[in-house]
């Protein structure tokens, strides 16, 4: 029989680069599942307590959605194991019924910043890492191997704290080939793109007003098209940007990639979208320092998602004692 393997999406970020990982390993019996968790936090999830996170009900139906459509097997909460392998795509929370499986798991992409809240977790090693957000992952060494984005991810992850030879550079399936995006059909072209991240509603904080304005200056009368974050308050957002940059448009759904591929210029704040911009040549700004960004970059090898399943091979064809 053909050994077993699931995949732990999340956003649809996470969620298409597991289908894209699988997509390179069709001879194994494959199972997806939504983001999930168990015990005290279940009922959290039920009670609507977890919606600022993947586990929410938000983020894990647009998952849920996104499998159904793709026709792909789902296997919630991974209910129907034993499974040979587990791929997640965050080990910041790690649930009960996958701890003694061989573990893979997969950089999402940009990590938080060290908040206090990273430091007391790195301090207080009983507290759970998901208080310091995706600033956490790879703390768990719960997993077999990590598949990072690049040289510079390698390096910073081993700063703090994760084992070296657990960490292999694939490069990340969504940020490997950022060209690929050049071809698309949004229509507008040589505007100020603003890509926002959901601050508030991760309880972090956010002078909203500030940045609206900010991104006016530096647009400087040029055109000004604002994408919202998809786990972003959509209604709020829109409200806000029509009273302070009235003739900006504004898309809460669209690929934000193919509208930097398009843009002139990119205004982030914590968001992985910078490295799209960086990749194709764009006048980019973000919170994060530019130069550590640029070191951090994404590998544009075009076959991260080969590299992860070949990860994957190694360890399922290993022979056991």
């Amino acid at each position: 029989m053909a050994k077993r393997i699931l995949f732990i999406c999340g956003s649809m970020n996470q969620t298409t680069q597991m289908h894209q990982i699988a997509a390179h390993m069709p001879d194994y019996d494959q199972s997806f599942t939504p983001y999930y968790c168990d015990g005290l936090d279940e009922w959290f999830r039920r009670w609507g307590w977890m919606e600022f996170t993947i586990i929410g009900e938000k983020l894990a139906s647009r998952c849920r959605a996104y499998l159904e459509q793709h026709r792909l097997p789902i296997d919630y909460q991974g209910k129907k194991g034993p499974y040979d392998l587990v791929l997640t795509c965050s080990d910041v929370y790690m649930q009960r019924n996958i701890r003694t499986t061989p573990i893979v798991l997969v950089q999402e992409g940009i990590t938080d910043p060290e908040t206090f809240a990273y430091r007391l977790v790195t301090r207080l090693r009983f507290l759970p890492l998901w208080l310091a957000g995706t600033a956490a992952t790879g703390l768990s060494d719960a997993y077999r191997t990590f598949c990072v984005a690049s040289e510079g991810y390698r390096d910073l992850f081993i700063r703090r704290g994760a084992r070296p030879e657990k960490i292999v550079v694939t490069g990340i399936p969504n940020f490997d080939n950022c060209e690929r995006y050049l071809t698309n059909s949004f229509p507008h072209r040589n505007f100020v793109l603003v890509c926002t991240s959901p601050l508030r509603e991760v309880f972090r904080g956010e002078d909203r007003e500030a940045f609206i304005r900010r991104a006016v200056t530096i647009a400087a009368g040029r055109a000004l098209i604002f994408k919202l974050h998809p786990n972003e308050n959509a209604p709020r957002a829109i409200a806000e940007i029509a009273r302070l940059a009235p003739a900006a448009r504004v898309f809460a759904t669209g690929s934000a990639e193919e509208m930097i591929a398009n843009c002139d210029v990119l205004i982030t704040r914590f968001s992985s979208t910078a490295f799209v911009g960086l990749a194709l040549g764009k006048e980019t700004y973000s919170d994060f320092d530019m130069d550590e960004m640029r070191r951090l970059m994404p590998v544009q090898n075009g076959s991260a998602a080969a590299n992860i399943a070949r990860v994957c091979r190694g360890l399922l064809e290993e022979p056991h004692p």
